[in-house]
């Protein structure tokens, strides 16, 4: 037995088989590029599930926690400690509408956070339980919490999960009468929307449609809540996606990328709820921990910079170029949408069903890629990948469509 298979049968073995992950064990990975335990390099098109924002191994996330390792890794929120107040102090900075923060691990739980929240605000302003309704979107993806689950409003994520909790209400995305229709009632006390769908589809919000979600809040009494977990921290060309949207939202939750790779997540409160929840009302045990606020601080300045978002721009505008001539060259695709770096390639009707085939493929020339649903390639590299390594992901994608046209040919 190699090295990688007692590895991959280790991990069949001891997981929980909740996962499928593909038989590689990755060992090191340096930008846009990893290595397997055999050697093999890949572009790495998926960054962790946009969670690397800034790729494998950057030196300042690493040179920040090592630094921190060496001084304090975990208080609990029973004191204080610097790193997790100067991430606090900066996020309300830059996010321009906030006022207060809670930090913890995972955006399940800044959305969970979130939830209690807007419940807690709908409790002060004394409306009865069932007056404290959160609406959600089809399509749309929150955690995997019991509570995030029923908030993520696609029922393969909720099946054998009942009896789900009450209290949420479901609407087409992009369907402003809808929501106006599920808020007439006036028992409705947040919307919460993820500005990009990710796992329904990278579907984006269409031109306009967030503003119409804020003034209805405004119009019947309700919380704007941003789910910005994944096209947040410069993915689609901002720091923040709402802000190309030129809204105020009155909560936004954060995760994944915030961290470059360490767990971390943040809810950020408006001042509208900023003081709603007080002594006891929440808490967590490892949010705020100094080694992941240490690195959030790095990879927050970064992921704002001007650099980041012309390079996002740059290689945005590339991969939709490079995958219109794969479309031309091998007629795959229908439309490529999204924003920034945070794209997804919707295949033809004749091709339904077989995104992950094509991610089969993917692998086998050495590129890691996403999928977004049984149909969508979804593609969320590094925010500053180079002009080199997504050239060579192209590339490779091409081989990978080939061979994969190749196949359906023969069947």
């Amino acid at each position: 037995m190699t090295i990688t298979s007692d590895l991959i049968a280790a991990g069949q073995q001891y997981y929980l088989p909740v996962y499928r992950p593909r038989e590689v064990v990755l060992e090191r990975g340096q930008g846009a590029r990893v290595w397997d335990s055999e050697g093999r390099e890949y572009i790495d098109l998926s960054a962790g599930i946009a969670v690397c924002g800034l790729g494998h191994n950057d030196p300042d996330l690493v040179a920040a926690l090592t630094e921190q390792a060496g001084r304090l890794w975990h208080t609990s929120n029973v004191f204080y400690s610097e790193p997790p107040l100067r991430l606090a102090e900066e996020l309300v900075s830059a996010s321009r509408f906030a006022s207060r923060v809670f930090l913890c691990n995972s955006g399940a739980e800044a959305n969970e956070a979130a939830i209690k929240l807007v419940r807690k605000w709908a409790t002060a302003q004394g409306r009865a339980p069932d007056r404290r309704v959160i609406v959600t979107f089809r399509g749309s993806f929150h955690g995997r919490t019991l509570a995030t689950i029923t908030a993520t409003a696609q029922p393969k994520y909720q099946e054998g999960y009942e009896p789900l909790p009450g209290g949420f209400r479901y609407v087409d995305f992009n369907d402003l009468g809808q929501l106006g229709e599920a808020m007439a009632a006036g028992d409705v006390a947040a919307v919460l929307v993820e500005p990009i769908q990710g796992e329904g589809g990278v579907m984006p919000a269409a031109d306009g449609f967030l503003g119409g979600v804020r003034e209805l809040c405004d119009r019947h009494g309700a919380l704007l809540v941003l789910d910005e977990i994944q096209c947040g921290m410069g993915r689609t060309g901002s720091l923040f996606a709402h802000w190309q949207e030129g809204i105020t939202p009155d909560i936004v939750t954060l995760a994944k990328a915030l961290g470059g790779g360490f767990p971390i997540g943040a809810m950020l409160a408006g001042p509208k709820v900023a003081e709603v929840m007080q002594f006891g009302a929440h808490g967590t045990t490892f949010g705020g921990n100094p080694l992941a606020a240490a690195v959030a601080r790095v990879a927050l300045r970064k992921l704002g910079s001007e650099q980041i978002a012309a390079n996002v721009a740059r290689q945005s505008q590339a991969l939709r170029d490079g995958l219109a001539s794969l479309e031309a060259e091998f007629g795959l695709f229908s439309e490529v949408r999204g924003r920034g770096l945070m794209l997804g390639a919707v295949l033809k009707p004749e091709y339904a069903g077989r995104a992950g085939e094509i991610l089969d493929h993917a692998a086998a020339q050495g590129l890691l890629m996403l999928q977004a649903g049984p149909d969508v390639l979804r593609f969320v590299p590094a925010l500053n990948i180079s002009d080199e390594e997504l050239a060579e992901g192209l590339l490779r994608l091409r081989e990978a469509l080939a061979k994969f046209k190749a196949t359906v040919s023969e069947s």
